[in-house]
């Protein structure tokens, strides 16, 4: 496998194996040992001992189906943080992970990548991030490992505009919002919490 950091500490894209013949293709979407021994490697490699968060206990696992132009997201947890691995099965979208860490020297920036069902990549999401993502193609079938459970009592959603983070959506037109996605709060209002 290949493991890719972004410029935003701990965020990274991770490039199965993908094993492919007349037949289709296999590949592991996950190894505990595998992912820890690349990710080790990573961290070494890279300086960034945020890497090895991969290799945490997944709790919790997630599927999504939408259509196009929707956008879900930016949602984070003020207590029990989760880490997220991201990797869309069917379709395309554009993700989209934002450093919520107030501690952070990134706090605010933001990075995102487009995962699909043909490139096979996934995103590693550490805690302490808040993540959405956009559709591209007619559906996507989006599937995510969780590293603590959903608690809704703690969930919070950054504005997905907000023009002090600045996330550059590759969207034709207005996106489809759940209405708690409208109502997200910028970055300013969520400062004081987590």
């Amino acid at each position: 496998m290949h493991i890719q950091p972004l410029e935003l500490s701990g965020v990274l894209i991770v490039e199965p194996r993908v094993f492919a013949d007349a037949r289709g293709f296999f590949m592991e979407t996950y190894q505990k040992q595998r992912y820890a021994a690349a990710l080790d490697g990573c961290a070494a490699a890279h300086a960034s001992s945020a890497a090895a968060g991969i290799a945490a206990d997944f709790v919790q696992d997630n599927l999504s189906l939408s259509c196009r132009g929707t956008l879900r997201g930016l949602h984070y947890q003020i207590e029990h943080p989760q880490g997220k691995l991201v990797q869309v099965f069917a379709g395309e979208v554009f993700d989209v992970a934002v450093d919520v860490r107030r501690d952070s020297p990134t706090f605010g920036r933001w990075t995102g990548t487009v995962l699909s069902g043909e490139n096979h990549r996934q995103l590693w999401v550490p805690p302490g991030f808040a993540h959405g993502f956009c559709v591209l193609s007619e559906t996507a079938l989006l599937f995510y490992k969780c590293t603590d459970y959903y608690h809704p009592e703690h969930e919070r959603t950054l504005l997905w505009n907000d023009a002090t983070v600045g996330v550059e959506w590759p969207l034709e037109g207005e996106p489809i919002l759940s209405e708690k996605d409208r109502r997200g709060l910028p970055l300013d209002e969520l400062r004081g919490e987590g």
